[in-house]
C-alpha cells in the first residue's frame, strides 16, 4: 500500500528490513546499541561486525532519541537506531513511541536522506501491542511529513500480513481523520 502525503510517500509492505534499497533503515535498538535479538539482531548480522563497533563509539541511546551510523554491508547507506518503550500500558508509552518516528524522521531530514524503513518499534520483545502501536507510529509519521519541505519515502516493513493489514486499516482511518 502507497499514499502521498504533502511532498512525501508511505509505504506498508511485508518484507525483511536488512534487505530494503532506502538510504537508512531504523534498527528498534536497546540502550546499550548491543546486537541483541529480534530486528536488532537480523540488522546487526546484515550488517557486519563493523556496525557494531561503531555503535560501541556512540555511548548508547536514550528511549525516544535516535542516533546514525553507516550502514556496512547493508543496502542501505545508513541506519538510524532508536530505543522504543517497554510496553507498561502508561500513556507515556506512546509518547516514548512517538518519539522514536519523531526523531528518526527529523534526523534523516537533517541528513538529507530522501528514503527510510521503519520496522513496527516496540512491538516485539518490547510487548507494545500491534495496534496501539500502529496508531501511535503512523499518526506520528503522517505529522512528520506533513512538516517536511523536502520529499521523503517513508516504508513500514512489517514482518508478516497480519501486521500489515492492522496497519493499512489504522492508516485509512487516520486518512479519513485528514479529510
Amino acid at each position: 500500500m502507497q499514499s502521498k502525503i504533502g511532498k512525501s510517500t508511505l509505504e506498508i509492505v511485508v518484507g525483511d528490513i536488512t534487505k530494503q534499497d532506502v538510504d537508512a533503515i531504523v534498527n528498534a535498538a536497546n540502550n546499550r546499541l548491543t546486537p541483541g535479538g529480534g530486528v536488532s539482531g537480523a540488522i546487526h548480522r546484515a550488517a557486519g561486525p563493523k556496525l557494531w563497533k561503531e555503535c560501541k563509539t556512540l555511548g548508547g541511546c536514550k528511549t525516544g532519541e535516535a542516533k546514525i551510523t553507516k550502514g556496512y554491508n547493508l543496502p542501505a547507506s545508513y541506519v538510524i537506531h532508536t530505543v522504543g518503550p517497554r510496553y507498561s500500558g502508561s500513556p507515556n508509552d506512546a509518547v516514548k513511541l512517538a518519539s522514536c518516528y519523531r526523531s528518526s524522521i527529523q534526523l534523516a531530514s537533517r541528513y538529507k536522506l530522501k528514503s527510510i524503513a521503519f520496522p513496527a518499534i516496540s512491538t516485539g520483545i518490547y510487548g507494545y501491542p500491534m495496534e496501539e502501536a500502529a496508531k501511535v507510529a503512523l499518526s506520528t509519521i503522517v505529522e512528520e511529513l506533513k512538516k517536511l519541505d523536502s520529499q521523503m519515502l517513508v516504508r513500514l516493513v512489517l514482518f508478516d500480513k497480519n501486521a500489515a493489514e492492522i496497519h493499512e486499516r489504522i492508516f485509512q482511518e487516520i486518512l479519513k481523520e485528514l479529510e
